[in-house]
């Protein structure tokens, strides 16, 4: 399959290569500033183009015809063209107007032909093709990451990027690490999607600057902005799984200096779920409570900037059979039962400073506070932890000599108080504390053209990691016009939270164990990781159309890995120091094509060769397709003068054949066979616009209805040794559909 994608490429490339005299140009209005989506068209044609980001346009040259250059708020344009010279075409506003709007349309997921790294960015409008939505179900129609279906527990959907799970991933909450540690698992359910301005996924090696534990990627998320928020927001939607949520905003302008934005989110599921009839529920029952409330101070003459950000959430889930209380069989054996329940309280400050006569210069200064607080049982294995953790980081920057040599510099604080306790076959406490104190520094050459190279390196001290440095290096080449080269290459260590980061293995049978000692963390040492990269992007006109191809490759390689095996025996879980090689190859090419205005469709295939040397032998890694494909149409229909418009979303994925985990150690009615079929899954959202403060929208998922036929192991003996509910790898509850509604006071 890799082979006709590799096809594809080549064609489209000659393609473009053999088309005809292209004319290029740039739309700028009265004062020169770029233009967005103008719309550009030969009269002789039956197609034409819209202007990007920067105002440009490329399409192809008919030869003395007559060119149309048009935009709501300004006088269309018609000019004969003589030749393919480059064209500077400015617009003028329509003077009937008494106040002019112009409504740029942005992509909702864009990638940067000057960014130095590999990032791709989802704006809102990408957010809103979900219709319920936590952080961990925003990426559903972004090729990058992988989203996991959701375990037979705690209904809580997982990522993966590079074909390696979360706790690889850095995540960040504006560049403040947030998911990690007691959060790991459950922390991106903890986020509600309506809060988020966009997010930013940048894979391989990331900035020196945000931390050392990024191995895979980063993933950092912008919240939503007092100073630019509206006075009201409300979004409601209800699934047919009995699931219900309510977000509401709420933004007061102090001053012209003060804003503040309160944000509440509430979510609960009511319904017993039982629809593969195997006695236990298909997602939890549960609810939580989310409130935020934001202050930003901005005084642009004098260069400063801050944030005051505090949160407060609540949330509780319990599954198990569908037979169970809480009340009367917690921790018994008469039914078998889980609860999972969270307080979690955030504080944080953030303050920056913009020298106003040098504006290259500039600092700022993060701090935060989290308590994470989980208390939680599944059968008869308890897991408790409690996290509080303080974050400080300081970063200086500035420029050597002049713009094209600049450096960010500074030092950062990580303190983590962990209470945790873990009783299964017998209870034992892993109470303890990490810190570390850290200075980077980050040269970046850019000659404002064509190159970039960027070199960074920090040095920490832990007290469990001791003294090490971790290296960066990142580089973008621009060789001709849209396209861009980047490489990139850098080390990462981390402590891994061995239960917090595994904890759905609690729902079965097996039994823990940790099978080295002496080592600074659970008697295990810290993992170390090199990552290499490479990515290529193309944009150009097909058909007089814009189109754009892209490819990277990554590699990430262990130097030590703590290995969580679950193929030794379906009875345990082994724990232990990598002995050998583990390593993770991740090849992506994607297509974008605007098949017609406002209608696009992104495609992607992605392979993954992902090995580990287990005490059994090498084997790939389990619950983990090889190929995968992803495709996704979005349309729009024009606007109308009160604003109102039609949405229409779908989004295909394909998983190959994935390798199960041993199950040979079961009766044979409990056993699995050794690789899964392929299957697909599709979903869709079709939202009406009546105007700017109103839209509702409908959405199915898994639209297919594709089940995994088994899903618990040992169901009618969930305290029997055969018992297993972790290994999902395809949807559990089959088609879902939502409804909502979107309100706004702008």
């Amino acid at each position: 399959m890799m082979k006709y994608y590799m096809m594809l490429c080549l064609l489209v490339l000659s393609l473009n290569l053999q088309a005809q005299d292209v004319l290029k140009g740039k739309v700028v209005d009265e004062k020169n500033q770029p233009l967005s989506s103008v719309t550009v068209m030969f009269a002789d044609a039956s197609f034409g183009v819209e202007t990007d980001e920067e105002g440009k346009f490329e399409i192809p040259y008919v030869k003395e015809s007559i060119l149309s250059v048009s935009c709501v708020g300004f006088i269309t344009r018609e000019i004969k063209v003589v030749s393919a010279d480059d064209l500077l075409l400015q617009l003028k506003t329509e003077d009937t107007l008494d106040e002019l709007v112009i409504a740029a349309r942005r992509k909702n997921t864009q990638r940067s032909l000057t960014s130095n790294t590999n990032t791709m960015t989802m704006n809102s409008g990408e957010l809103l093709k979900a219709a319920c939505c936590n952080l961990a179900e925003s990426f559903e129609t972004n090729p990058s990451i992988d989203v996991n279906f959701s375990d037979a527990v705690s209904g809580s959907k997982q990522i993966k990027m590079l074909g390696l799970t979360s706790p690889y991933i850095l995540i960040a909450e504006e560049n403040i690490p947030t998911v990690r540690g007691a959060s790991q698992a459950y922390g991106l359910s903890f986020i509600p999607g309506t809060w988020v301005e966009s997010i930013q996924i940048t894979k391989g090696a990331g900035s020196v600057v945000n931390g050392y534990e990024s191995i895979s990627g980063q993933i950092n998320t912008e919240l939503i902005k007092p100073a630019n928020d509206i006075p009201f927001y409300l979004n409601l939607y209800g699934s047919t799984d009995a699931r219900f949520e309510i977000n509401a905003h709420f933004n007061e302008k102090i001053s012209d200096k003060w804003s503040s934005s309160l944000f509440v989110h509430g979510n609960s599921r009511v319904k017993k779920n039982d629809m593969n009839h195997d006695g236990f529920l298909d997602n939890p029952l549960g609810s939580q409570i989310n409130v935020m409330n934001r202050w930003q101070y901005i005084n642009m003459e004098k260069g400063w900037v801050a944030f005051l950000t505090a949160r407060y959430m609540k949330d509780e889930k319990q599954t198990g059979e569908t037979a169970f209380d809480k009340d009367k069989d917690k921790l018994s054996t008469v039914l078998w039962g889980s609860e999972i329940n969270t307080d979690k309280f955030d504080a944080n400050a953030k303050i920056g400073y913009v020298f106003p006569d040098q504006p290259y210069k500039s600092f700022g200064w993060q701090n935060s506070f989290s308590y994470h607080k989980q208390n939680s049982y599944y059968g008869l294995n308890q897991f408790d932890i409690t996290q509080r953790s303080i974050y400080s980081n300081f970063i200086y920057s500035s420029i050597i000599s002049n713009t094209m040599h600049t450096f960010s510099t500074g030092a950062n604080f990580v303190y983590d108080n962990y209470s945790e306790d873990v009783v299964n076959f017998g209870s034992v406490n892993y109470d303890r504390t990490d810190n570390s104190v850290g200075a980077f520094f980050e040269y970046t050459y850019d000659n404002a053209d064509n190159f970039a190279l960027v070199l960074g390196l920090r040095a920490d001290q832990s007290n469990r990691l001791g003294l090490f440095a971790t290296p960066r290096l990142h580089m973008r080449y621009n060789p001709w016009d849209k396209a861009v080269l980047r490489a990139s290459a850098g080390r990462g260590k981390r402590i891994a939270n061995i239960f917090a980061e595994n904890q759905y293995l609690f729902a079965s049978s097996r039994k823990f164990n940790i099978m080295d000692e002496g080592g600074k963390a659970y008697g295990m040492n810290p993992e170390i990781a090199w990552n290499y990269g490479i990515s290529f992007s193309q944009g150009f006109l097909l058909f007089g159309r814009n189109t754009e191809i892209a490819f990277d490759f990554y590699r990430t390689d262990f130097q030590n890995q703590i290995v969580v095996d679950i193929d030794q025996s379906a009875r345990s879980v082994n724990f232990y120091n990598l002995e050998g090689a583990s390593f993770a190859n991740s090849f992506q090419f994607d297509v974008t094509y605007n098949l017609a205005k406002h209608l696009n469709i992104r495609s992607a295939y992605k392979y993954y060769d992902i090995q580990t040397d287990y005490k059994s032998g090498t084997l790939e890694r389990p619950l983990q397709a090889k190929h995968r494909f992803f495709t996704n149409i979005e349309f729009e229909t024009h606007q109308t003068e009160r604003g109102g418009s039609w949405k229409f979303d779908a989004t295909w994925n394909w998983l190959g054949k994935q390798r199960l985990p041993y199950t040979g150690d079961n009766l044979a009615e409990n056993q699995l066979p050794s690789y899964t079929n392929p299957f697909s899954t599709i979903n869709a959202q079709i939202t009406k616009v009546f105007s700017e403060r109103l839209e509702v929208y409908v959405e199915g998922e898994n639209i297919g209805n594709y089940q995994q036929n088994r899903v618990i192991l040992g169901a009618d003996d969930p305290f029997g040794s055969n018992f297993d509910s972790t290994i999902v790898y395809a949807p559990i509850f089959g088609q879902m559909y939502y409804a909502g509604l979107r309100f706004k006071i702008k």
